[in-house]
């Protein structure tokens, strides 16, 4: 039962790659008392171009090793694979798991003139999940998504800046401004570390919207409900784990101790 999991166990969360840093810097500001293990499966990144079946199994064998590390519950830090995997995991394991999901709900109430962009992976923007946002919270607002292929590589190997990330985002970033919109999410956990170019791209008066926030507050949400959070007053710990090489350990922290 939950309520025998030890309170000072780790939190395990876990992204196709490097992107879910972004949810683990929210994680460890909403829970500095907690301990975390996070797991970048770069050497299988991305997820997006995977099938179902595919990103259900890696989901099932980092989970398996989180939970092996004494994990007391699971953050899927990946939208695509939270759409592929999650209730499979669910079924799965006992443990709790929160899931990410793209902030259309927050997008269509921040928008002023009902034109939102969503990027996003094929994986998610196809996903029934992404679907039934769509239909319970974008009925009055005008959606735009834009499928942004290959620039996940990109952030896996750190390139922030490069006139080939720049180049991909401007051409991803066209058809939102065309279209008029004044809201734009960030679909992938990957995108928060580009979002300074992205706001260069589409201009100050666009507003950006990511997930991380939310799901911090939801993980405390349910570490409380179910008495497994951390009240101990000691700063929280947290340990790198992936299934890449030494270059993404040496990407991890970079972008880790990036601004």
């Amino acid at each position: 039962m939950c309520s025998a999991i030890a309170v000072n166990a780790p939190v395990g969360v876990m992204d196709s790659g490097v992107g879910g840093l972004t949810v683990l810097k929210h994680l460890t500001r909403q829970l500095p008392h907690e301990h975390f293990r996070y797991f970048a499966d770069s050497a299988y990144a991305p997820y997006g171009n995977k099938t179902t079946a595919e990103i259900q199994q890696r989901c099932f064998s980092i989970a398996d090793t989180l939970i092996t590390q004494g994990s007391k519950a699971l953050v899927v830090a990946c939208n695509t694979a939270t759409a592929a995997a999650i209730a499979a995991m669910r079924e799965r394991y006992t443990l709790p798991i929160i899931g990410m999901e793209p902030a259309v709900k927050p997008a269509a109430a921040a928008s002023k003139n009902g034109i939102i962009g969503v990027l996003a992976t094929t994986g998610t923007l196809k996903s029934a999940q992404f679907a039934a946002l769509l239909e319970h919270y974008g009925q009055g607002v005008q959606v735009v998504t834009q499928a942004c292929v290959g620039l996940v590589e990109c952030i896996e190997q750190g390139q922030l800046n490069t006139p080939q990330t720049v180049s991909l985002l401007q051409q991803y970033c066209q058809p939102l401004m065309a279209a008029g919109a004044d809201t734009i999410v960030l679909g992938c956990t990957h995108y928060p570390f580009v979002k300074k170019q992205i706001q260069e791209i589409v201009g100050p008066e666009v507003t950006l919207i990511d997930t991380g926030a939310a799901v911090a507050k939801r993980l405390q949400q349910v570490l409380e409900q179910k008495k497994i959070l951390n009240t101990a007053r000691d700063a929280g710990n947290f340990v790198f784990l992936t299934s890449g090489t030494e270059e993404t350990e040496r990407v991890m922290h970079q972008l880790w101790n990036a601004e």
